[in-house]
């Protein structure tokens, strides 16, 4: 039976490209739904799944860090905007686990990045290394699932949120959230457009975006 630990980790990682009000409200939810501490923000240093980020990590970095400075639940990690090469999640969670052996640790991917998620370097891997907290809409399509992935949902499926934490990895939960119809793709739209995003993310993140002017440009 796994003992509570103020190592038990929620894990988000992204492009963070900005980061908004969609990406903190998920993770909060089920931060408090599995009755762990703390959150992890990750920036993605290279992401090897997508085209470059509009913004530097550098800047991807503090915003993600201005956007949870207030809140102490909060931590962000700069692993992977400090690492060389491309940000694979295997890595990060592998180095992670050195730090926490006994940790749960549960990683928040969206949906649509599940329905690919065995296209992603050493996935399996991954779910030795972490739990995955799959937040999407509820009724999900199975059918669209590659058959590796079907394969691997149906032996480590769970239902209770509660179970996740009795064990450090392993097993994949579908978590409802509040859908926030946030992207980072319209919020760069409307700065492109000389309108603003105000509302849909922190504040402050807007205001370093208008400092140092970013995505101003289409």
């Amino acid at each position: 039976m796994h003992s509570s630990t103020h190592d038990d980790l929620v894990i988000l990682g992204g492009t963070f490209d900005p980061i908004h009000y969609g990406h903190l409200r998920a993770v909060e939810e089920v931060r408090q739904a599995l009755g762990v501490a703390q959150v992890m923000l990750i920036p993605a240093g290279h992401p090897p799944h997508r085209q470059s980020p509009w913004a530097d990590a550098r800047h991807r970095l503090v915003m993600t860090r201005i956007a949870v400075a207030h809140h102490p639940h909060f931590t962000v990690s700069s692993l992977e905007v400090e690492r060389e090469g491309p940000s694979y999640t295997v890595d990060t969670l592998t180095a992670l686990r050195r730090q926490r052996p006994d940790a749960v640790l549960a990683m928040v991917i969206g949906m649509d990045a599940f329905l690919r998620f065995d296209t992603w370097h050493h996935w399996q891997r991954i779910l030795d290394l972490t739990h995955l907290i799959v937040t999407g809409r509820p009724g999900w399509p199975a059918a669209e699932l590659p058959e590796a992935l079907r394969q691997a949902l149906y032996q480590r499926r769970c239902e209770d949120i509660g179970i996740l934490r009795q064990t450090s990895a392993g097993r994949i939960l579908f978590h409802t959230v509040t859908a926030l119809e946030i992207s980072a793709t319209s919020i760069r739209s409307l700065l492109a457009n000389h309108q603003s995003p105000r509302f849909l993310l922190p504040d402050e993140v807007l205001d370093y975006i208008d400092a140092e002017g970013l995505y101003h440009s289409p």
